[in-house]
Parts: structure tokens; sequence; C-alpha cells
């Protein structure tokens, strides 16, 4: 998989992407990901890539021009299967969203930043627009973030154990049960003793119980989609 990130403050990506398992996808060959800096196709010497919004109002917005040059430039080169857009008002990502977009071939992911892009980048070039929750962020760089370590983790031969992902929460509609390590008794708390037993169906079925309380007392909402 190959995925080009578009922002517009490049620098914001070079941790999450440089770091654990994004880190060492990478090295394995298994993912590509290309960050591009939006001030490379501004309009000027001084690298602008942002404008006073028609009509008024405080904030700027990213020009229309920059974003089209870069996109046209990486289509020029790939097909891609999604071209999407990280906004507050986008469809909010989930696990199932998360395993769709793992299974694509090249994506791009647009960082939105001050008050979003020219509606018109979103009106015919985004493909996809994905919000990680109900609140604003100063830019779209650690939603993209987010997104791109939700979805690579998925990727066959990126977790080096690659059975944990499917254990993960939200993978099968259901919270993850608790989990324990050594020691087994600290200062008196104890492990459930069902992980200690070396039942392996046991402990699968004492997993499952305690996952399902989990989710209809934390999670109802969750419950509720699964029980239909």
């Amino acid at each position: 998989m190959r995925i080009d990130v578009i922002s517009c403050v490049p620098a914001l990506l070079e941790s999450p992407f440089n770091h654990s398992i994004l880190k060492r996808s990478q090295q394995k060959g298994i993912v590509e990901i290309v960050v591009h800096d939006l001030r490379d196709y501004s309009i000027n010497k001084q690298r602008q890539v942002d404008d006073y919004a028609f009509g008024g109002g405080a904030g700027m917005v990213l020009r229309i021009e920059p974003i089209v040059q870069c996109i046209r430039k990486l289509q020029s080169e790939r097909n891609y299967d999604e071209i999407i857009y990280t906004s507050p008002d986008g469809k909010t990502l989930d696990q199932s969203e998360a395993n769709r977009l793992s299974l694509l071939g090249n994506l791009i992911i647009l960082c939105g930043h001050y008050k979003g892009i020219d509606e018109r980048v979103r009106e015919h070039l985004i493909t996809k627009e994905i919000s990680i929750g109900d609140y604003v962020l100063s830019g779209g760089e650690l939603a993209a973030a987010v997104l791109v370590d939700a979805v690579v983790r998925l990727i066959p031969q990126v977790l080096s154990d690659e059975s944990s992902a499917l254990t993960d929460s939200f993978q099968d509609g259901l919270l993850a049960p608790p989990v324990y390590t050594r020691p087994a008794d600290f200062e008196g708390w104890q492990v459930p003793e069902i992980l200690l037993s070396g039942h392996q169906a046991k402990i699968e079925e004492w997993q499952l119980q305690q996952a399902i309380s989990r989710t209809q007392t934390r999670r109802p909402d969750m419950w509720e989609k699964l029980k239909h």
C-alpha cells in the first residue's frame, strides 16, 4: 500500500510516521507513506497557500490551486482508490472503515487546516471525508496520523502477531476483555484464577463473557447495534 499525505504543516507528521508500527511497516517495505508539503505548490514566492474567505468571517481558507496541483501530480503517477479529506463533518472513523481501507492499494489523505479548504476541492476531487470524532482540531494532521495508524496495522505482516489485530476492541463489534500479566499477585490484587488454569476453552469462554459484559456496560450503543 502507498499512502500520500498532503499537509501545509508536514512537520506535525514526522513523529507519528517515524516510530513504532508505522516505522517498521515502512522498513519492511509493506507500506510506503509519503508526506507532501502543500507549500511546495504555493501560489507565490512567499509560499502562500491560504487566503481570506469570500463573504468575510474570521480565519483563513486553504486555496484551491496548490491542492489541485498536488493531487493532479500524484494522479499522473499512479491510480488512487480513495482521495480522503480529514474533516469534522466527515463519516466518523470506525473499525469497519479501517478494515475496508486496509484492503485498498493507494490512498491520498488531504489534511485540512485553518478554517478548511476551498469547497470546490471537496466537490470535485475528494472521494471520501473522514472524521475521528465530534470535536475540532487545529488541523487535520493529527486526524490523518490516527487514520493511517488504524489502517496500516491491519495490513497483513505489519504486526508480528497478526492475530493480535483480530482480537482488538471493535473488530468483532465488542470491546476487548480485560488483560493481565505478571505478577499474578500484586499486593493482594489477584489475576482471575481462570486465566491461570491453562484450560483454553474455558479461558476463551470467560473472555467472551467479559467482552460482552464490558460492551453492555460501557458502550450500550455498540451492544444495541450488535443485537440488530
